[in-house]
């Protein structure tokens, strides 16, 4: 007995250092993020120097060769547009934060590999967490904290291996990690233990890592969406010539995101296909909550909220679909429901008693 609570608690040993590890490449992995930004900016002298030569110099289009019958055919594609509502601009997506530079795509790559490399000692550390505690490792704030940020990331590193252009989201979706992680180990942080009888089931597994994939998702999405507003206001100043034009660091950091009907779209596309698994987390909450305290549903404040995000979501998805809301309408609902799921988790939590703070923080 007494060998088998020093491997756990050694475990839980190599978890924390796990955990800070991946924080100091999560750590490498902004600064090299922030240096793919920069350099991947352009002057406004360069900017200009690029405009004035664009005619006379070679298509900026991406050029495929391809060998063809012993020869070289050249095929040329137009520059990516994407398509946004009626009546609304139709805008070619930015480069991406290297800015079109080799020096930018070089750290940009760098940045990458860091991130890979902070993600596998932060799964890791989460992996020990469960083997120190045998059972889920997401029992408390912290672990549920250290977890939600690992599946975030591995959410983005499966969209790059599937060629989606996302890379934009390497810089914002690192800071929040490391804001998550500093929070959890610092404020949040709780020693290994044992669970309430409560939650002794199968159905920890179910509901609970249901919660934590839709909620990286959900971010996702809420990133896409805050991006949109601000590269939306930025098309729109720049169609209107006679009114204010966007600054300098603005245009350097806006003109290569995605087009603000590219962010519109990717933030709707992760919003819907989340939002069934979003709606199984209440379900398999539900049933959880009736095995455990013979009722399935007892408005404790927890259910209220998530069932409220619940709503947030499904106004957001429905005013789309069918009221035609699109562009800033959308954004600012679709903000106001992730700011729900926030306070679900955040406010909640901390601030409100009910049935679900078994654990303290």
């Amino acid at each position: 007995m007494n060998l088998a609570a020093a491997a756990n608690e050694t475990l839980a040993h190599y978890s924390n250092v796990l955990v800070y590890s991946a924080m100091a490449v999560y750590t490498l992995a902004f600064l090299a993020h922030m240096a793919e930004w920069v350099f991947g900016s352009r002057s406004k002298v360069g900017r200009t120097a690029a405009a004035l030569t664009a005619p006379a110099a070679a298509p900026a289009a991406p050029v495929v060769r391809a060998a063809q019958r012993g020869g070289t055919a050249v095929l040329e594609r137009p520059a990516v547009v994407t398509r946004s509502a009626a009546g609304s601009r139709d805008v070619p997506d930015g480069p991406g934060a290297h800015g079109g530079t080799e020096k930018g795509d070089l750290y940009g790559r760098i940045a990458i590999s860091l991130s890979v490399l902070a993600w596998a000692l932060h799964v890791g550390g989460v992996v020990t967490r469960a083997l120190s505690v045998q059972r889920a490792p997401w029992g408390n704030m912290y672990e549920f904290s250290t977890t939600f940020a690992g599946a975030a990331v591995t959410v983005y590193l499966v969209l790059l291996l599937l060629k989606k252009n996302v890379r934009w989201i390497g810089l914002p979706l690192v800071t929040t990690v490391l804001l998550t992680l500093g929070l959890a180990v610092s404020v949040l942080y709780t020693a290994s233990d044992q669970l309430v009888p409560a939650l002794h089931s199968y159905w920890l597994w179910i509901h609970v890592s249901c919660a934590i994939l839709s909620g990286a998702v959900l971010y996702l999405g809420a990133v896409a969406t805050a991006l949109f507003l601000f590269r939306d206001r930025y098309e729109a100043k720049l169609a209107d010539p006679d009114g204010p034009q966007p600054g300098a660091f603005a245009t350097s950091v806006l003109e290569r995101l995605p087009s603000a009907a590219s962010l519109d779209k990717f933030a709707y596309r992760v919003n819907a296909t989340v939002f069934p698994l979003w709606t199984f987390t209440i379900i398999a909450g539900a049933i959880w909550a009736e095995a455990a305290w013979g009722r399935y549903w007892g408005w404790d404040p927890k259910e209220v909220w998530t069932f409220i995000t619940w709503v947030g979501y499904a106004c957001y998805l429905h005013a789309r679909a069918t009221v035609g809301w699109k562009g800033r309408k959308a954004a600012w609902l679709g903000l106001i429901a992730f700011a729900c799921y926030l306070f679900n988790y955040y406010g909640v939590n901390i601030f409100v008693t009910g049935l679900h703070s078994y654990a303290g923080v």
